[in-house]
């Protein structure tokens, strides 16, 4: 099988088998179409290049200043494709088995404390912009559960608990979760779905929860829109995006001193080491307590 055969029928294997998105199928396909290319500039083939092929493809991509993050999905999307071949009987060996990702430095992931969390929930009430019933629910819902932008516009009224008190989700991976909703969506959700039943044309139905003005279900880049135009409106002197949303809702149990395991499941991370990185944001929080309040830290701090 030739090599752009092959990729395509790793990234087949990764959307009907494994299940991934198709937003991190364009990403891997990008990265291997890059290496493909490396590959044929350089003489040789991607199922058949050796690890000094790989390390040099890796060296070139940080030559060229692409940031480390990005170097370092690169390698993760070659190595599972050498996994998929060596599995497939494809080829005997890893040659990037050995590779190290590139150092990058660590971010707190952006999220907003308590009381800013509290007045944007309360944005579409006073702003009166979009549709302020629609838009308090599904802040509401995405902060209360932690969800994934995908998973917040795939959520159908058929996944809802009779008395909304939660959900039933469609994670990465296809793995389901049950997802828990505060009073506040609740009563929001109680709110909305009125106003979506009158909106939704008999013609054309949809069981999707969150839908636009049309009647038809909100898609990603709509979800996005609204938290931008809130977040226009709010004030706050940060990145507010919808991950911003799941990311507060990590880092407010993890401030309450909830056990990171159950964190994970909530947030249904495959891996605990994804979860364990809001325990950082706590301890910023107590860097900057301490700070604060200890002599020798306020005068540290007035210093800096």
């Amino acid at each position: 099988m030739e090599a752009n055969n092959l990729v395509e029928a790793y990234l087949a294997y990764l959307r009907s088998v494994r299940g991934v998105s198709d937003r991190t199928i364009q990403a891997y396909g990008k990265d291997l179409a890059n290496y493909s290319a490396y590959c044929e500039n350089h003489g040789m083939t991607p199922e058949g290049a050796s690890a000094h092929g790989v390390q040099g493809f890796i060296a070139d991509l940080s030559a060229e200043g692409i940031a480390s993050v990005s170097v370092n999905r690169a390698l993760s999307s070659i190595r599972g494709f050498y996994r998929w071949l060596q599995r497939f009987d494809f080829r005997s060996d890893d040659p990037s088995m050995n590779l190290r990702n590139l150092k990058t430095a660590k971010r707190l992931p952006a999220f907003l404390w308590e009381g800013e969390m509290a007045s944007f929930a309360e944005l579409p009430d006073k702003a009166g912009i979009l549709w302020p019933l629609r838009d308090k629910a599904l802040i509401l819902t995405m902060y209360s559960a932690g969800l994934r932008i995908s998973e917040l516009v795939a959520l159908t009224l058929s996944c809802l608990e009779g008395d909304l008190s939660g959900a039933r989700v469609m994670g990465k991976g296809n793995k389901e979760r049950y997802v828990f909703f505060s009073d506040e969506a609740r009563e929001a959700l109680g709110a909305y779905l009125p106003g979506r039943a009158s909106r939704v044309k008999a013609a054309l139905p949809t069981d999707r929860l969150f839908v636009n003005r049309k009647g038809g279900p909100i898609s990603v880049p709509g979800v996005r829109w609204i938290i931008t135009k809130y977040a226009e409106r709010s004030g706050l002197e940060k990145n507010v995006h919808p991950h911003a949303l799941r990311h507060s809702f990590a880092t407010h149990l993890v401030n309450s001193g909830c056990d990171v395991r159950l964190i994970q499941e909530l947030l249904g991370h495959a891996s605990l080491s994804t979860t364990q990185r809001y325990t950082h944001v706590d301890m910023e929080r107590l860097k900057r307590t301490y700070l604060k309040a200890h002599p020798h830290g306020m005068g540290k701090r007035n210093n800096l």
